[in-house]
């Protein structure tokens, strides 16, 4: 006998990337950056300061906030989304990178860190009533992360998920908050030229019987902030299926605001 759409959706969404995140959806519904800054003319031969890190408080006032993304709407994703890289574990390390900023952890090392999700505003469009479950369901939500790192520290955590997407082509397996997911591929993608440099890339996921989910990640570096995008569609999920690219008016927005 079928399960209902609504079990379907819940325990599909329980074995994503993010398990223990849409589990919670399901059931509840600075400084800048020096690094390339010019040396006074009485030190010439000197070299440029170090860059700062920012810290978590400087980070969180740099998130998109309420009203910033037009159609969009801003929350705090405290709820749904892993408080630490300790509750993310993959069985390869060159992939931890990747699986932080598919959770909106820091993919770097780094503890300043902040993060919120921003998701479509129906409100006012022809399919504000949802017919079904699933219709209620069909919204993107953009997990987005950012963190800050001191000296050439975002460089190296960008290095770390360009070398994990090449060495983790083949998949891994993840576990979060005691969730096992398995993640069959990993490829890189052509992101949109943003900020100082951009990796995305695509992650397919076994959704245990129920197909194979195709999800997208993007990673802006500005200066010594780092954003991380990734966007689950929970309708697309439940079915299995492609998720959809991370809203360019979403990374546009936010990258705006780094320094």
């Amino acid at each position: 006998m079928k399960r209902s759409s609504g079990a379907r959706l819940c325990s599909t969404a329980a074995i994503g990337v993010l398990s223990f995140s849409l589990l919670t959806a399901c059931s509840d519904e600075g400084s800048e950056n020096t690094s390339g800054s010019k040396a006074s003319s009485s030190a010439a031969s000197s070299p440029a300061p170090a860059a700062k890190a920012l810290t978590t408080a400087e980070l969180e006032k740099l998130l998109l906030a309420q009203g910033e993304v037009k159609g969009y709407k801003v929350a705090s994703g405290d709820d749904t989304l892993p408080s630490s890289k300790s509750k993310v574990k993959t069985d390869k390390p060159a992939c931890d990178p990747l699986a932080w900023a598919t959770a909106a952890l820091a993919p770097g090392d780094t503890d300043a860190n902040a993060s919120n999700a921003v998701s479509e505003d129906k409100t006012s469009a022809a399919t504000a009533k949802p017919t079904d479950l699933a219709d209620a369901f069909d919204i993107d939500m953009t997990y987005v992360g950012l963190s800050s790192y001191a000296g050439d520290g975002a460089e190296k955590a960008m290095k770390a998920v360009s070398d994990g997407v090449a060495a983790c082509a083949g998949g891994y397996g993840l576990k979060a908050d005691g969730e096992s997911t398995k993640v069959t591929r990993t490829a890189a993608e052509k992101g949109a030229a943003k900020g100082d440099e951009t990796v995305a890339f695509a992650s397919d996921v076994d959704m245990e019987g129920e197909g194979t989910a195709t999800f997208h990640t993007a990673v802006v570096r500005k200066g010594n902030t780092v954003a991380t995008f990734y966007t689950v569609n929970f309708a697309a999920m439940a079915k299995g299926g492609e998720m959809g690219a991370v809203p360019a008016a979403v990374i546009d927005a936010q990258v705006a605001k780094l320094k």
